[in-house]
This record gives structure tokens, C-alpha cells and sequence, in this order.
């Protein structure tokens, strides 16, 4: 490993022949450094503390240990800098992230909207596999593409038919993923596209209702009187886990619904799709709002997701991304995990921080170990 290439010293503050001395002892400085509890970094040495021992064994005179201590002064802010952490912010999604798919959640989701979409808004049956699928794929949720074409409904009872009725009791408490939650010195947040509800839920089952700060959520991005597409967010809050959200409804009548089965149909569609007044991802916009709402700097943010075009957005607007569910990197993704329970293994520096800013709990701890799902 290469520790430095060179001295740096203030103008005048160490001689020539002072300099070329450290130099030459460099190889064995660097020993007592770390055996003394000391930092190196790039061409810059800190010396902490400059102990009489550190000094007799240096052979170093009082006159030079006084200018390697104007060195550690000089420098010293320098190298705490680039001692940092990489990131201050981790963002997770929640679904089919923090819990494997393997759950069958997403598939009984799957099933009640499809359900919802025959029984409540009266859709022809042999048409919801095909219209399902548009709508997700230009939408990102089938929600926001159902709102997008013409359907009205209301925000609360549409997510209690669809999560209500999933099998929550498949999730169980993680302790592992837990103790590696906590464990971290770093701030944490969820951004998903379900309502609050579902996102309590599924924490709570998970026992990780007390890891995050709080829950960038549905309500959060769609405010109860946002019925019509709009970008003002004046009045747009960060959802914690213990607030009380407003109910979100939408007031909007529509009796025309758009044919976007036919739209496409047609071998040159030139019409374009109409707007959805539903905020979420994969839109880019709708993560930029997200992170200025909670106060999220991008570049210093890794973003856990189990969605390629989530993660693909995410990059877009500055995000370091981490894919979920895969070993396989794609386009967009600055790593991939097989399982959340990877983290320590692919991303050891994130506990390479400030240790003292370490998060403990009462309770057992739990081992961590490699976990394919």
C-alpha cells in the first residue's frame, strides 16, 4: 500500500534537510503511526498525539516534533474531510426489499388490484391482464394510470382493498436485518410508493418499525387536495412514523375514460397519454420532490431498490444505487445485492464511519449471516 509521496508543509515551517530526513524514515514512521493511534492519508501526516515515546523512538529533537505538530494543525481539518463518510443519507425502498419476494405480498397485490379494477370500477375482466399492464409500464403504478386514464376514485379505500387483504402474516420479525439497521451511524429513510398504513404494517411485522427516521410515503407526495396534475409542493410534509397524515382522497369526476389499449393498438399512435395527477416513482420528478422534502442530498445518498426503473430514475438525478433481489448488476445500478442482508459484505465501508455515532437497542443482538433470496 502506498501511504504518501510526499511531505506537505507550510511555507518556510520545516527545512530542506528537515524534510529530507522525514523521508527517509518513512517506511518505519509509518509503523509508530499506527501503532500510536495516528492517521495517514495521501501525502498528508497527522501525528496524534505527539507522545514522548513516539518522539524518543523517532530520535526526533523537540524543534522537529514542534513542526510536525504545525503539520497535524495545518492539516489535520484536511484529513478529518476526507475522513468522512462517503454517505450521510441511506434510502430504502420497502417492498420486495427489505423483504425478499419470495414473501408472496407482491403477488396477492397483484391480485387485489386487479380485483379492485373489476369490482369497483366495473372493468371487463378479459381486459385487465393487457390494461394492467400499459398502465404499469407508462405509469409506473397501475394507480397512477388508472387516475391518468379517467378513473375516479378514492385515494384510502382503493389501498385498503389492495393492502388490507395481503397475507402480512408471511412477513416475520428480522432480527439480522435489524441489528445491521441499527448498527449503522447513518441516517435511514423509506421511500415507497404504498400508503402509510401499509408501510407501518409492514415494519412492524418486519420489527423494524423503530430503524428509520421516518416514511417518504403516498400521502407524502399526494396531499389530499392534490386532485389535478400540479408541481406546487408548498404544503407537501416528511410522514414519521408516529404523525398523523391527512386522508388522501381525490374530488375529480370523469365520465370519459381513455381507450390506451386501443392507443396503442394502433401501428403510429401520435396521440399523446394523458397526465396522471398521482406522484410517484419511477418518475424523476417525483424522487427530486421526495429528496428536497426530507432533506436529501442525492450525491451523498445510496438508494436501496428492488425495481430496475426505480433505480434507473434514481441514477438519473444523482443518487449512488444499490439494486436489491440480484447479483446482477444492470444499467444504472452501482451494485447489486443477491439480499438486503448483504450490506456489510458489499458495502463495508458504510460502517467505516464515526463509530461513536453507532445506534444500539435493548435486546439480543442477533448474527449476521449471508442470506439468498
Amino acid at each position: 500500500m502506498e501511504v504518501f509521496r510526499q511531505v506537505s508543509c507550510s511555507s518556510g515551517s520545516m527545512d530542506q534537510r528537515l524534510l529530507s530526513d522525514v523521508m527517509l524514515r518513512m517506511r518505519w514512521l509509518q509503523r509508530f503511526l499506527l501503532a500510536h493511534h495516528c492517521f495517514i492519508h495521501s501525502h498528508i501526516i497527522t501525528l496524534i498525539p505527539l507522545s514522548p515515546s513516539l518522539s524518543l523512538s523517532l530520535n526526533l529533537s523537540p524543534l522537529r516534533i514542534r513542526h510536525l505538530s504545525l503539520i497535524k494543525m495545518e492539516y489535520g481539518d484536511i484529513y478529518l474531510q476526507a475522513q468522512r463518510n462517503k454517505y450521510d443519507c441511506l434510502l430504502f425502498d420497502l417492498d420486495d426489499t427489505l423483504y425478499p419476494l419470495s414473501s408472496g405480498l407482491a403477488k396477492a397485490c397483484r391480485n387485489n388490484i386487479e380485483d379492485y379494477m373489476v369490482e369497483k370500477l366495473g372493468i371487463e375482466k378479459n381486459k385487465i391482464a393487457d390494461l394492467g399492464n400499459l398502465l404499469y409500464k407508462n405509469y409506473g403504478t397501475t394507480m397512477a394510470g388508472l387516475r391518468a386514464i379517467g378513473y375516479d376514485f378514492d385515494y384510502d379505500e382503493y389501498h385498503s382493498f389492495v393492502h388490507g387483504r395481503l397475507p402480512y402474516e408471511n412477513l416475520k420479525p428480522d432480527p439480522v436485518l435489524r441489528s445491521l439497521l441499527l448498527s449503522l451511524p447513518i441516517r435511514k429513510v423509506i421511500f415507497t410508493n404504498a400508503d402509510k398504513v401499509h408501510a407501518a404494517k409492514a415494519l412492524s411485522r418486519l420489527g423494524l418499525e423503530d430503524c428509520f427516521e421516518g416514511v417518504i410515503c403516498f400521502e407524502t407526495l399526494n396531499p389530499s387536495h392534490k386532485s389535478t396534475v400540479s408541481d406546487d409542493e408548498d404544503d407537501i410534509a416528511f410522514v414519521r412514523l408516529t404523525a398523523n397524515t391527512a386522508t388522501a382522497t381525490t374530488t375529480t369526476s370523469s365520465t370519459e375514460i381513455f381507450d390506451i389499449i386501443g392507443h396503442f393498438s394502433q401501428p403510429n399512435a401520435g396521440t399523446a397519454l394523458p397526465k396522471t395527477p398521482i406522484v410517484c416513482k419511477p418518475s424523476e420528478a417525483a424522487i427530486e420532490r421526495a429528496l428536497r422534502i426530507a432533506n436529501i442530498n442525492p450525491q451523498r445518498t445510496l438508494f436501496f431498490e428492488d425495481s430496475a426503473r426505480n433505480i434507473q430514475s434514481g441514477k438519473r438525478v444523482g443518487l449512488h444505487t444499490v439494486l436489491v433481489g440480484t447479483s446482477q448488476r444492470i444499467k444504472g445500478a452501482d451494485f447489486a445485492l443477491e439480499s438486503i442482508h448483504n450490506m456489510r459484505e458489499a458495502l463495508p465501508e458504510l460502517w467505516e464511519g464515526d463509530k461513536k455515532s453507532e445506534v444500539g437497542y435493548a435486546g439480543q443482538v442477533a448474527v449476521e449471516t449471508p442470506v439468498t433470496a
